[in-house]
């Protein structure tokens, strides 16, 4: 199958955020689009809303017709999916074309110059915020992210005339390996989905494969000091970058009143006075990673400051619903030691004299077993920690695994506790909160409108339009 003849694009698991941009894409090009999804969302309200065609009980009866013809239908399905999904069976029996979406974003990159963001954890959003930069610029670009930009309100972003394309490239199953980037920042190499890979030196070994597949004549951007040893081939320059030191970096940092200015070094051209859109100070080292990438692909340094000071930020990242001198609840998606780390460390320099609350919903059974330790180190930054039962996604329980090894682990002083997703409310409620952060990439956050709403009526601050 060719792109000319598709006339339908059929998705399992149309509701996941890097599937909902590519269906998102194919609607712009006036195709038939329709899916299937686990569970109704906001997000797949919205696709229906566009016109796209979701049901949500594994059915074959329920494909519609115009997702029947085999010559003239692309089948594309993420990695969470089981093998023995029923939908995704009859497509295979039947002679479909069936591709997983990275085989999809692949294609792009084969067409357009793609800008590729990999890493275990910062690839969210400095990949929105490079996307922000571009769009807004004389160079502009197509952009398929994986979250919702505030920007944009949307994870998908259309150029009729660019030639760059900004594309997450995500390490889960091997996906990122389908790309073949024009260039690539890496955030951070730190294990993770060891149920893939079994070890941290074969999770290594994926990335190092990766930046062999960039593209001569093009660049590797990447953070100083990660233990990934780069492949690379003739023609591709490398770059590395850090908050204070590397090839691109920042310097005279001022953190004033809730604000963050800092000058941007670069090889190419310095650029004084930038201003953080979304301050906090993890944004230091991602803003340097998107203005990198910016700057070698031709934004002006106007173009580079005007679109890190107008960057809002991504959904569920450092995602602020309330922030008052009373009470700061904030919504973020970390879910690995790393980010959850970096997500305390930040929060607890914003309110360093605040008592900060996080409830925090495990993601994966395989990844609670293998980093519960560090899970509690990281949480063991903050006051007070509410942990849930743990969110499976795509997994079956593993018998001695819960969400108690991380309560176990938790520091000494630490106030702890132990509650099910569906009191979570409940405690909120029932219990005073100064500065609250709800943590994790599973269901809770699905709670956060509710939440916000408990809250105003709690202490009496007005609703505002989001």
């Amino acid at each position: 199958m060719t792109i000319k003849d598709i006339k339908s694009v059929y998705f399992i698991g149309i509701g996941g955020i890097g599937m909902s941009a590519i269906a998102r894409y194919f609607v712009s090009r006036g195709l038939v689009v329709a899916g299937y999804d686990k569970t109704p969302s906001a997000l797949t309200r919205q696709l229906e809303h566009e016109g796209m065609l979701i049901h949500y009980e594994e059915d074959v009866e329920q494909i519609p017709h115009a997702c029947r013809n085999s010559s003239s239908t692309l089948v594309v399905y993420t990695p969470a999916i089981p093998g023995n999904h029923r939908e995704l069976e009859y497509f295979r029996h039947n002679d479909f074309t069936v591709m997983k979406r990275a085989q999809v974003l692949g294609t792009l990159t084969e067409t357009h110059k793609g800008l590729c963001f990999a890493g275990t954890h910062g690839k969210t959003t400095t990949s929105a915020m490079c996307a922000h930069i571009m769009h807004q610029s004389h160079t502009d670009c197509n952009a398929f992210l994986g979250g919702i930009s505030k920007n944009y309100a949307t994870n998908y972003i259309l150029s009729k005339q660019s030639e760059y394309v900004v594309i997450e490239a995500d390490e889960f199953d091997r996906s990122f390996h389908w790309l073949r980037p024009w260039m690539t920042v890496i955030t951070s190499t730190d294990a993770d989905h060891l149920d893939i890979y079994g070890t941290k030196e074969a999770y290594l070994e994926s990335f190092s494969h990766y930046t062999s597949l960039i593209q001569p004549g093009g660049a590797l951007i990447i953070r100083r000091g990660l233990e990934m040893k780069p492949r690379v081939a003739d023609g591709v320059r490398i770059f590395d970058y850090g908050q204070d030191e590397g090839d691109f970096h920042a310097e005279n940092i001022r953190i004033e009143n809730g604000e963050i200015t800092f000058d941007f070094v670069s090889p190419l051209e310095n650029i004084a006075d930038v201003h953080l859109g979304q301050p906090v100070t993890i944004n230091i080292e991602n803003g340097v990673a998107a203005m990198a990438m910016a700057q070698l692909n031709g934004c002006t340094a106007k173009e580079l400051r005007y679109g890190m000071s107008t960057y809002k930020g991504v959904d569920r990242r450092f995602d602020f619903r309330i922030k008052t001198d009373r009470i700061v609840f904030l919504s973020d998606y970390a879910h690995h030691p790393k980010e959850i780390f970096h997500s305390a460390k930040s929060i607890r320099e914003l309110y360093s004299d605040r008592h900060i609350t996080a409830i925090f919903q495990p993601h994966l059974y395989t990844r609670t077993r293998d980093f519960y330790r560090e899970f509690a180190a990281a949480l063991s930054q903050l006051d007070e920690v509410v942990l849930t039962e743990i969110y499976p996604a795509r997994e079956l329980p593993i018998e001695g695994v819960t969400s108690k090894l991380i309560y176990d682990n938790l520091a000494d002083g630490v106030e702890k506790h132990l509650i099910c997703k569906g009191n979570v409310q409940k405690f909120i409620e029932e219990n005073d909160v100064d500065v609250l952060l709800l943590l994790g990439a599973g269901d809770l956050d699905n709670q956060a409108p509710e939440i916000e709403k408990m809250l105003r009526r709690k202490y009496g601050i007005e609703e505002k339009e989001r």
